[in-house]
């Protein structure tokens, strides 16, 4: 971990979800589940400055690590990876943090990274809502982004059971969908809000992401913890590409 260009204040403006294991590092700050061996949630400031190439950045040099501020009882190593079938999914996505290669290499820490299902997911639709977000960056002039794992229940008969894959030698719990909710403040004063809740599954190509918009306190409640809870629910004036008709102009 390093210090941050950007103030903690700054990147956690709208409020912390959680207040254990929390870590900070270069324009990301996360919480680490030792239990499931990887994020709980992860939270991003993206601005003009943050998400636009500076040409000296070069992917290819971050490499995939270990994070040793996590003690070895609770860590993931890329061994645990290794034949999985899984990718290592970044949470705080790579591409927005091309400004600094310190910045994009601390994407690569193993506490940033959780099992994802490649084809069909890491490597298309995930990735397009990790574009949606920046693109809403730039709309806004900034956005706060939440990402996290999520574990929710399936139905077998009458019962509802939380099962979940667990890979490698540590034991590190593959989640059963993903969350990304995206914040900014609208030229007019009010917030917008999108928040996606996709499965970690192969996604047809043919499905808009649009499709995986879900309300934010859906995901509050299988996440457990309040998302963006310093902006009051009257104060989004669109919430998932909607009108918000309790929104409340303070200006």
């Amino acid at each position: 971990a390093v210090v941050s260009t950007q103030s903690t204040g700054e990147i956690m403006k709208y409020g912390y979800p959680s207040l254990d294991n929390v870590k900070m590092f270069n324009d990301h700050i996360l919480a680490y589940s030792n239990v499931h061996k990887g994020p709980l949630w992860v939270c991003e400031h993206l601005t003009d400055y943050n998400i636009n190439l500076n040409q000296s950045v070069n992917r290819s040099q971050s490499k995939f690590t270990h994070d040793d501020s996590v003690s070895p009882l609770f860590r993931c190593y890329n061994s645990d990876f290794l034949g999985s079938g899984f990718d290592r999914g970044h949470l705080a996505a790579a591409a927005n943090h091309r400004h600094s290669q310190l910045a994009m290499n601390d994407t690569f820490y193993l506490s940033n990274i959780c099992p994802q299902t490649g084809k069909g997911l890491n490597r298309s639709k995930w990735n397009e809502l990790e574009k949606r977000a920046r693109a809403l960056a730039r709309k806004h002039g900034s956005a706060h982004v939440l990402t996290g794992p999520l574990y929710l229940p399936t139905v077998i008969g009458n019962e509802k059971f939380v099962k979940y894959k667990l890979i490698g030698d540590n034991n590190v719990a593959v989640p059963t969908h993903f969350f990304k909710v995206i914040v900014a403040k609208t030229k007019k004063g009010g917030f917008m809000l999108e928040s996606y809740v996709m499965p970690n599954e192969e996604i047809r190509d043919d499905i808009p992401i649009s499709s995986y918009l879900v309300p934010k306190n859906a995901i509050e409640k299988g996440a457990g913890f309040m998302i963006f809870d310093y902006i009051a629910d009257s104060q989004y004036c669109l919430i998932n590409g909607h009108p918000n008709p309790d929104f409340i102009d303070i200006k």
